[in-house]
């Protein structure tokens, strides 16, 4: 399983196009913390891409399905797929591996990110301040369905000062933006 299989798959499985920039947010993420501890971007990316494409379709079996589909009909790393069902805490699957702890890390953080560009007046989500994202992570009716305590386990399960985390998931999605279309 590479990135374009990876990514093919993700478009073939969800329809949204919401959850679709999600996985590309947390992708993006997962590279960056793959860059910064020098491991295979690629590898980190795959699960990135793959974390959340049957939950559109699957919602109730999340990730189940999708990790059961995954090892039927693909060649995903054995790795990638502990990662996936890990990232879901409710399913006791522990998290071993580093890959699997920054794939829990990143993802709820990612949704927090998002939101912010999107209160923003340009959306832009390289506008984006640490400091407002801070103050935005302390205000708990700010985007509600972002789960904190997960942020902060996150974080702790890697090693990594919460604020340390959260700007190098934002500059990740700045990073990875696009340039905004003229006006």
């Amino acid at each position: 399983m590479n990135r374009d299989q990876a990514y093919a798959l993700m478009l073939e499985h969800t329809p949204s196009g919401s959850l679709r920039r999600h996985m590309l947010n947390v992708e993006a993420a997962m590279r960056a913390y793959a860059r910064h501890w020098g491991e295979d971007e690629e590898l980190y990316a795959v699960a990135g891409l793959l974390h959340d494409f049957d939950y559109e379709a699957h919602p109730d079996e999340h990730p189940v399905w999708g990790v059961a589909f995954l090892r039927e009909h693909t060649d995903t790393p054995p790795e990638v797929l502990d990662a996936i069902m890990g990232h879901a805490a409710f399913t006791g699957t522990p998290r071993e591996s580093r890959l699997s702890r920054t794939l829990f890390a990143v993802d709820e953080l990612t949704g927090l990110v998002q939101a912010a560009a999107l209160v923003r007046p340009d959306r832009d989500v390289r506008q984006v301040e640490l400091s407002s994202l801070k103050k935005r992570f302390k205000n708990r009716a700010f985007a509600a369905g972002v789960n904190r305590d997960e942020v902060e386990q996150g974080a702790r399960e890697l090693g990594v000062p919460l604020d340390e985390h959260m700007e190098r998931v934002l500059r990740a999605l700045q990073d990875a933006a696009p340039e905004p279309a003229p006006a």
